[in-house]
């Protein structure tokens, strides 16, 4: 089980200079975070209350406090000043670097949803990377909507093996250096409608052994499961139709909307790859408010990632709880279990959480999901489904755009469990 790699949290808590994603940490039991401060909760004011329907925004999200202004006077430009950040995991061990989190609008008009970016640069004293650009962009009027992110990355990761049955007793410490870029480029067709293209490029690199003098801790038996050619490094290159829809109250914690992301990816020679592959991808999620308030909040998910031809093991379908990024759509799955500790040519989840107002700024939730990956769908069976679940808490930060804490614990099936920290709702 890993921590989501918590950029923003550990900004907020780094106090008082400091005020956040795709990089999953570390298992619960050996993650430390190096953090020393207290939260400082933003001050709001009547005349900040979010209104519903109202369109947000990270910069939002990054609501400065009265001892330091993080933002610019006016809301619509972009901010490039430097959030520090600082964690500690097992595979790196201790970690530092910055991130820049600008948020913008294109013109006056507030009914344009705000466009962010984000860079993220870190650097461990075990010599691992990452540098991650990511952006969301609606154009003046929302008539175009672009979404990508390019990035590289130098971590260590659990490997276990491909399929639904895969053993604790099998993890593999293996490393490689990755390169990603992936690009939705939409037009608005009508309001929250867009369709257009995606493209998707990764390049992996050489994958070894973490401790290849070290068998007892870190035997290799998956790692020689992994074609020889593909340990070699190798890259997919692939396009396809996209498109999206997005009728939710709010992007940071929806009380009420749906949403539905849905493309395809096919992958092949023509365009560079490596091996021929098609994906087609399916997120979809509903919110409702339950009992006639908003304070008890129904929000379900169900995931579908599904692949025909020759899938390399990196590109293959994966249940896991920090499997974010502009791949699955900054989603949370099967929380309670490793990421990615079952993988296959076919995945399939679906999650609940009733979300629960208590007191103050303080919220609580219970969670639950059911997943499987297989070969094929038709090898999918009810005695292989599985589970996870848990309870969270959430520390409402700002409550004008409704940025919350999160700190949940989660258990699944394979004896996993553990906790994840992080900002945002998990989806």
């Amino acid at each position: 089980m890993r921590f989501l790699y918590p950029l923003l949290a550990l900004s907020t808590l780094a106090a008082p200079a400091a005020l956040a994603q795709s990089v999953p940490a570390t298992t619960a039991d050996s993650a430390a975070l190096l953090v020393s401060a207290v939260v400082t909760a933003p001050t709001t004011t009547p005349d900040e209350a979010a209104l519903p329907g109202a369109p947000v925004g990270l910069n939002r999200a990054l609501a400065p406090s009265s001892a330091r202004k993080l933002t610019p006077s006016d809301p619509n430009k972009p901010s490039f000043i430097p959030v520090p950040i600082a964690f500690y995991q097992q595979e790196t061990g201790a970690a530092g670097g910055l991130a820049i989190l600008p948020v913008w609008r294109f013109g006056t008009d507030t009914m344009v949803r705000k466009s962010n970016a984000r860079l993220i640069a870190w650097i461990s004293q075990k010599k691992q990377t990452t540098v991650q650009l990511t952006h969301t962009i609606f154009t003046p009027e929302e008539k175009f909507y672009l979404s990508g992110e390019l990035s590289y990355y130098d971590l260590v990761f659990n490997y276990y093996g491909i399929g639904n049955n895969t053993r604790k007793a099998d993890e593999t410490q293996i490393k490689y250096p990755l390169w990603v870029f992936d690009e939705k480029v939409l037009a608005k067709v009508v309001p929250n409608l867009f369709v257009g293209i995606r493209y998707r490029l990764t390049d992996l690199g050489k994958v070894e052994l973490k401790d290849p003098q070290d068998p007892v801790n870190n035997p290799a038996t998956q790692y020689f499961n992994i074609p020889a050619t593909q340990r070699e490094g190798y890259t997919t290159s692939g396009i396809g139709p996209a498109i999206l829809y997005d009728g939710r109250d709010n992007l940071l914690a929806t009380y009420t909307g749906n949403f539905l992301d849905a493309h395809m990816l096919f992958n092949g020679g023509a365009l560079g790859s490596d091996y021929k592959f098609t994906r087609y991808m399916v997120d979809a999620r509903h919110f409702n408010p339950l009992f006639g308030s908003n304070n008890t909040i129904l929000a379900l998910q169900f995931m579908g990632q599904y692949h025909t031809g020759k899938v390399p093991f990196r590109e293959l379908g994966g249940m896991g709880a920090t499997l974010g990024g502009s791949l699955y759509n900054n989603a949370y799955l099967m929380r309670g279990i490793y990421e990615a500790q079952y993988r296959d040519r076919q995945f399939t989840t679906a999650q609940a959480e009733i979300r629960q107002k208590l007191f103050w700024r303080i919220d609580g939730v219970v969670f639950g999901a059911v997943g499987q990956v297989a070969p094929r769908l038709g090898d999918y069976t009810f005695s292989d489904t599985k589970v996870a679940g848990g309870l969270g808490a959430r520390f409402r930060f700002n409550r004008r755009d409704r940025l919350n804490i999160r700190l949940d614990y989660g258990v699944g099936s394979g004896g996993n469990s553990g906790i994840i920290f992080a900002v945002g709702e998990a989806f």
